[in-house]
């Protein structure tokens, strides 16, 4: 079996207590160098309040100042946009549609149309029998007006011109005032509609003459000084719906105010704010004088009047040319004679041949 007892541990020698132990590594190095240099200094018996300073908080910054882009690194802060940002109220407000602005009236002063004027001319009578002639002019109107409100609706004329129609002719003497002074008798006896016949034949006005209204300032009076209202020169007849603006003072720079940026604004306040008027000008023939030309830029369609057996197809293609700025142009007939077999609107209806 083997000795589980346990082994004695060795005896020291009887001179180990005695020894004298040698130094260490360390105590032998302080001994060669001065430890009294490395000694920490005495520790006070009551240490300072330390001094409170208010350290450089981070600005704070306002809502349009904040960035969404990428983010910054902390050492080097995005800098306040405030430079490029711009304050709500220095905003320019969005500019309204002619339809959205205030109504422009005109004067309540109420001219009498001279019906024995109109009779012995050949024109429609307001309060006459239904005729052929009236029923004529009902079928262009009807066109007209269907165009000039979808026009409206595609907005894409600038202000009020998809509401002004030009009336006009190759050359004198073709009937464009006939024509013009009797569309705008037949739209004004529409139930929501009413018109403004504008004099725009400067050199030769006759709607006044033949309407028997009295003289006064007129379109280029307007044109000419901004100090004029041009709503103040238009005059509201006895016939409901029927408004006549006279042509006004002549003046030999006509073709240049309808050419200025000026005419924009005088023009536009003729159907501001009323989507149901529409405005007939009445313009010198477009091949013997310029202001046709600069009044198609203004219209919303164009008609040219053609009289039959009289006005020649280069005329009219020389009038197309110089109107061809206005986006709609058609052509109206005028004196054309029907044969038998024809068109015609006969007494069987009622009307009068």
């Amino acid at each position: 079996m083997t000795d589980q007892s346990k082994i004695p541990p060795p005896e020291k020698p009887a001179d180990a207590g005695n020894r004298k132990r040698s130094p260490s590594l360390i105590e032998r190095a302080e001994g060669l160098l001065d430890s009294a240099r490395f000694k920490p200094a005495p520790m006070p018996h009551k240490l300072a309040e330390p001094q409170k300073k208010r350290g450089t908080g981070r600005p704070v910054e306002t809502a349009s100042q904040k960035h969404v882009g990428a983010p910054t690194p902390a050492s080097a802060p995005a800098p306040a946009a405030t430079a490029s940002v711009t304050p709500a109220s220095a905003s320019t407000p969005p500019r309204r549609r002619h339809s959205e602005l205030p109504p422009v009236y005109f004067s309540r002063d109420v001219h009498v149309v001279d019906r024995e004027r109109l009779r012995a001319q050949g024109l429609i009578e307001p309060e006459g029998k239904v005729s052929r002639l009236l029923e004529e002019f009902r079928i262009v109107k009807r066109q007209l007006l269907i165009d000039a409100r979808r026009m409206q609706k595609e907005r894409k004329l600038p202000g009020g011109t998809a509401q002004r129609i030009l009336v006009c002719s190759p050359h004198p003497g073709e009937g464009k005032t006939f024509c013009a002074t009797n569309l705008a008798l037949a739209m004004a006896a529409e139930k929501d509609c009413e018109v403004v016949l504008v004099d725009a034949d400067f050199a030769k006005p006759s709607i006044l003459s033949v309407l028997g209204l009295p003289r006064g300032a007129g379109l280029l009076d307007a044109l000419a000084n901004p100090a004029v209202k041009v709503e103040d020169c238009v005059l509201t007849t006895d016939i409901p719906g029927l408004h006549v603006l006279p042509a006004g003072n002549s003046s030999r720079a006509d073709s240049e105010y309808l050419a200025a940026s000026s005419s924009v604004d005088v023009l536009n306040r003729l159907t501001q704010g009323a989507t149901d008027r529409i405005v007939i000008f009445d313009s010198p023939p477009a091949l013997a004088a310029s202001p046709a030309a600069e009044l198609a830029k203004h219209s919303g369609q164009a008609v040219l009047v053609a009289r039959a057996d009289k006005t020649g197809q280069s005329a009219l293609e020389d009038a197309l040319s110089l109107l061809e700025s206005c986006p709609n142009i058609r052509l109206m007939l005028n004196a054309a004679h029907f044969s038998p077999s024809g068109r015609r609107f006969g007494a069987y209806y009622g009307y009068e041949v």
